[in-house]
């Protein structure tokens, strides 16, 4: 399991490994945490005590002077498995759930007629209606599409990259996701 790094803020900066978050620990880097620790890491024995180190990692940690991320005011970067999950795997055109290799990135103003490779110009569309669509645009085709495109917040895009996240770590990101955000579906 990933550990989330945040920035003192409460910005989420990264997806890290346990073994780097035992470094940030081990280097007296983390400011706070939240969760309970998923992950114990020992380490050899101390010669004085005869203890063995050890070190418990939390879903959350907040990095002591990081630099604050300059993520959260950036679009996320767009790629079809966030796209689909985004679109919670349902084509926009017919409203059918299908599996990923069954979906395509559909540009609503096509690329071959100045439409933007961005969230707001795609959708998620089974290969049927993407191929029914072609280089028109919707209304050309008669397909009305059923949600419409928005640009992922910082929050939801650590949703996206489609990790294994623990409850923890969702409850955490979902809380600054917008309610009007397909994630809370």
């Amino acid at each position: 399991m990933d550990v989330l790094q945040l920035d003192v803020s409460g910005r989420p900066q990264a997806w890290i490994t346990a073994k780097e978050a035992a470094l940030l620990y081990a280097s007296d880097s983390v400011a706070w945490t939240l969760g309970h620790a998923f992950q114990v890491l020992r380490g050899g024995i101390q010669r004085t005590t005869g203890l063995q180190s050890r070190i418990e990692v939390h879903p959350i940690v907040a990095v002591r002077g990081a630099v604050p991320t300059r993520a959260w005011r950036q679009t996320p970067a767009l790629s079809n498995p966030k796209l689909f999950v985004r679109d919670r795997h349902v084509c926009a055109y017919c409203g059918g759930h299908f599996h990923f290799d069954e979906l395509t990135r559909e540009h609503i103003r096509p690329v071959s007629r100045g439409g933007a490779d961005s969230w707001m110009n795609c959708i998620t569309a089974c290969r049927g209606c993407n191929g029914r669509k072609g280089s028109r645009m919707p209304e050309e085709a008669r397909m009305s599409l059923l949600y419409l495109p928005y640009v992922p917040s910082l929050h939801e895009d650590m949703i996206l990259r489609g990790r294994r996240i623990l409850a923890d770590q969702m409850d955490f990101l979902l809380a600054s996701v917008p309610r009007s955000s397909r994630l809370h579906g």
